[in-house]
């Protein structure tokens, strides 16, 4: 199973353990809410799924790499109480709760989230005297004495025995009681992540000719030799901090990550070379509409991997203008939702996006008169939101896109505040009104109109250049490669990058669409030929 469906059955599972009847109990009794099992090679997403999946279902997490915990510290610390038995008294060993579980109880209080996911990393690999604390957990969900609390799902991981020799069996009674799921590695499921994500484009368009070293593992006589889809992911972050910052990364510096000498020798030729194409400058000016015949000649000769580094510098590109302007779509639709709250009780319509914003807020009904303080208002609506977002983060629910989304919607807001400040003393307002009261208010009103409005038009700008971006981009490609197997991969990477998808329902792009059925009908081509 690969990481995307084993991240869908653990969504599911939690939506079937937190499923209430008509009498408020869960429909799964605790006792039959099966921990799961997630069994794949390290750094293929195990923990990175658990986070995405307590964002997405909104409930709490807490995670523990167990193998860095002793008996002690998860079942709990003995003490001796005194206890009456048959009408005498005894001391008992008792213990303290599990440091585990009282994590829970400490997420519960600083969340407010009742239900949450204990993931439990590494749990094959603990110690000879944590073992049958662990089967006891995973059997009992219990640590010691303590249990854990109703509403908690249990989930742990671990990495296959020829990958760790700390690896322990669990036995047949063990996983009588458990949902096992083998996760392995999938480079069209990264793929998809690795454009959601934003991982540098430089490692995307490699690893689309070299799948192979996606998960590559090795026992030699120098020992282990790998590269991990964590390693190519943390390796991308570096690459891209590194040029924001004008340094580079060398084969020294690559092979810190990739801890598979080959991989990394490759790696960095090919970086090498996309990192002068990037510097020659020339996709900036194709992006710009001056294509050079020159240009095209060379690349129309140039080796594969060349004629794919080019091709993806321009879809990363592209791909950046897309995000860009998406993003920004949403913050205006988020900017519109609330400043129709600027007169108290005024009902949320659904959000529009562009000239229609502009449009829904123009016909909105102005603010209430009685509402002192123009400024005032729009103050209000920017604390609230704060507060939204600060319990988000309170709740650790944020995604970094939301995170982003928020950041930039309070800094919109932050914006029109300080410029209706300013045009409140500089008596920019309706100046037959007065600021303080409802008349000033309307005045206010009809000037955070005419700053979206001014809003509106710019991302409408953006989204008309970003639009020439891909004709151009389109122009480029027929110029160099004509309908070859370079514009396929073309095609097929707008067809897989959730920017430019979202971009193209919004754009209607003539030779986007020719091609894109040209292509499907030679695939349902192919495959009528295959069944043949």
């Amino acid at each position: 199973m690969n990481i995307k469906r084993a991240k869908e059955e653990i969504k599911d599972a939690i939506e079937a353990y937190l499923y209430k009847d008509a009498f408020g109990q869960y429909a799964i009794p605790q006792i039959r809410q099966r921990p799961v099992l997630l069994i794949g090679p390290p750094g293929i997403g195990k923990t990175q799924i658990m986070e995405q999946v307590a964002k997405e279902c909104k409930v709490a997490l807490v995670a523990y790499t167990i193998t860095h915990h002793t008996r002690q510290s998860a079942v709990g610390l003995p003490y001796i109480s005194k206890k009456l038995y048959g009408g005498k008294e005894y001391s008992a060993t008792e213990y303290t709760m599990s440091e585990i579980v009282a994590s829970i109880y400490d997420k519960i209080e600083a969340t407010g989230l009742k239900e949450g996911i204990l993931f439990i990393d590494e749990i094959n690999c603990v110690s000879e005297t944590l073992a049958p604390a662990m089967l006891q957990f995973l059997q009992c969900k219990t640590f010691g004495n303590h249990r854990i609390p109703e509403g908690w799902m249990i989930v742990a991981a671990g990495n296959p025995p020829e990958y760790n020799k700390s690896v322990r069996d669990f036995d047949v009674v063990t996983l009588d009681r458990i949902k096992k799921i083998v996760v392995e590695p999938d480079y069209e499921v990264w793929r998809e992540y690795a454009l959601q994500e934003g991982i540098h484009p430089a490692v995307c368009s490699y690893l689309q000719s070299k799948k192979q070293y996606l998960c590559c593992i090795e026992t030699t006589v120098d020992g282990k030799l790998f590269a991990t889809p964590r390693g190519w992911e943390d390796l991308s972050r570096l690459i891209q901090v590194y040029e924001e910052m004008g340094k580079k990364a060398d084969r020294e510096t690559i092979v810190q990550y990739l801890q598979h000498p080959k991989i990394a020798k490759d790696f960095a030729n090919y970086l090498s070379l996309y990192q002068k194409y990037q510097e020659e400058q020339q996709v900036e000016d194709i992006l710009t509409g001056v294509i050079r015949e020159s240009f095209c000649d060379k690349m129309a000769r140039a080796p594969f991997d060349e004629r794919l580094g080019v091709i993806s510098i321009l879809l990363a590109r592209l791909g950046r203008h897309f995000r860009d302007v998406l993003e920004q779509e949403d913050v205006m639709d988020r900017v519109m939702k609330i400043l129709k709250r600027y007169r108290p009780g005024e009902g949320e319509t659904e959000a529009a996006s562009g000239q229609e914003t502009e449009t829904v807020l123009a016909q909105a009904d102005g603010p209430d008169p009685h509402e002192p303080d123009p400024a005032g208002r729009l103050r209000q609506l920017i604390w609230e939101t704060e507060q939204d977002w600060e319990g988000l983060e309170k709740q650790e629910l944020l995604t970094r896109r939301e995170d982003v989304l928020y950041r930039k919607v309070q800094r919109q807001l932050e914006g029109y505040l300080q410029a209706l400040e300013e045009a409140e003393r500089g008596s920019a307002l309706d100046p037959g009104s007065e600021v303080d009261g409802g008349a000033g208010l309307a005045a206010g009103w009809a000037f955070l109109r005419e700053r979206f409005a001014a809003d509106s038009d710019r991302f409408e700008e953006d989204f008309g250049t970003a639009s020439q971006m891909l004709e151009h981009g389109f122009d480029f490609m027929e110029a160099a490669f004509g309908d070859s197997q370079e514009m396929v991969i073309f095609i097929t990477e707008l067809n897989t990058s959730p920017y430019a998808v979202g971009f193209l329902q919004e754009y209607a792009c003539e030779r986007y669409h020719a091609y894109n059925e040209r292509l499907m009908f030679d695939d349902r081509e192919q495959e009528l030929l295959g069944r043949i």
